[in-house]
């Protein structure tokens, strides 16, 4: 798809915004002025403040807070100092300080051209399509039902977050507008968003990587938080992840997170998902989930992860969390093939890739 430069993506919004007030969307903001002119970019994924230092060190000055959503010029990932009860020693260095790395989503500014249609298809019209800029807000179209859009005061997509589009307008400034309409998982949200911040999947990215290759399988090693993907003895791809943790926040005990051993075929396989489990206090809720491979009863799954950047390290709820780029490569190589329409296909006796979840 063509693309076009920062400075008309923002004049583009700015018209849509101020072609909103006549119409009733006086909810949408779409706050471009704050990013960052830069090649790299990273986003504050924490939902809170956390703090910009002078060295890679917990120890260290603090420059400026950084609040939620806030977007830094990312310049590289150095050695540091981990903090108190943590792990990574991670930190990204800016042009104004340090910034811990498991707090920053890595983020593009990538602006795209709304396509002329919407593709359609024998179940109709819609496309998949991935958030591009470091995020989208959005504006509802009628009272929420999931708990993140009912407990949200500003309701946001996030790079790399893969969603159905269904329907496009535009609006009187001439703004093209995506209907987003998650077919898996959704209670029955619909909300409109720029289009300029999706990129429509086309169905070649899809297409199966080493087809014919046999005895695949994947082995998850949560002792060292990797995961590799085999063809007979031969590792063909290897990735860091993040498996269910053995402690929540307050350093207790949860057993029912860590992410269960054993050997598994997948179940279900979907292109993208609504999640969602446990209480508003302890669970999840989350849409655009990317390329999920769930294999467990109980909802484990290999899948996209935007939230953290804390691959290496246990954090999940029993997920096995992947970088989008390496759950897109798993979800393309593992067997069987998801087809574009629909993007989602439940394994009802068809052999999938095994999954070994192993303590090595």
């Amino acid at each position: 798809m063509n693309t076009f430069s920062r400075r008309e993506f923002i004049k583009l919004s700015l018209i849509g915004t101020g072609a909103l007030a006549f119409r009733p969307w006086d909810k949408w903001k779409f706050q471009l002025e704050e990013w960052p002119e830069a090649e790299k970019l990273g986003r504050n994924c924490t939902g809170g403040m956390i703090n910009m230092r002078t060295r890679p060190t917990v120890s260290s000055d603090v420059v400026k807070p950084l609040y939620e959503d806030a977007v830094i010029v990312w310049l590289r990932e150095v050695s540091g100092e981990a903090p108190s009860g943590l792990l990574s020693r991670r930190w990204v260095e800016t042009p104004e300080g340090y910034v811990y790395s498991p707090n920053i989503q890595p983020v593009y500014f990538q602006p795209n051209q709304p396509v002329d249609s919407i593709p359609t298809s024998e179940e109709g019209a819609g496309m998949w399509t991935e958030v591009t800029v470091p995020y989208s807000d959005i504006y509802l179209e009628s009272s929420p039902c999931s708990y993140w859009l009912k407990n949200i005061q500003r309701p946001r997509l996030y790079y790399n977050q893969v969603l159905w589009i269904d329907s496009m307008q535009t609006n009187n400034m001439g703004q093209i507008l995506y209907r987003v309409n998650e077919k898996y998982g959704n209670c029955g949200d619909v909300y409109w968003v720029a289009a300029e911040a999706f990129r429509p999947i086309t169905e070649e990215e899809i297409t199966p990587i080493h087809p014919d290759a046999e005895e695949k399988r994947i082995v998850i090693d949560v002792n060292h938080q990797v995961l590799s993907c085999y063809e007979g003895s031969r590792e063909v791809y290897y990735c860091r992840i993040s498996s269910g943790a053995k402690y929540d926040a307050s350093g207790n005990i949860v057993d029912n997170w860590v992410t269960p051993l054993g050997s598994y075929r997948p179940w279900r396989k979907s292109i993208s998902i609504h999640m969602g489990a446990g209480s508003s206090g302890a669970g999840y809720d989350t849409p655009g989930i990317g390329w999920t491979i769930l294999f467990h009863q109980d909802g484990a799954a290999i899948h996209s992860t935007f939230w953290h950047n804390d691959f290496g390290v246990p954090r999940s709820h029993g997920c096995v969390n992947a970088r989008p780029d390496d759950a897109k490569w798993i979800f393309r190589w593992s067997y069987p093939n998801v087809p574009y329409h629909p993007g989602d296909l439940s394994l009802n006796g068809v052999p999938g890739t095994v999954i070994d979840v192993i303590e090595a």
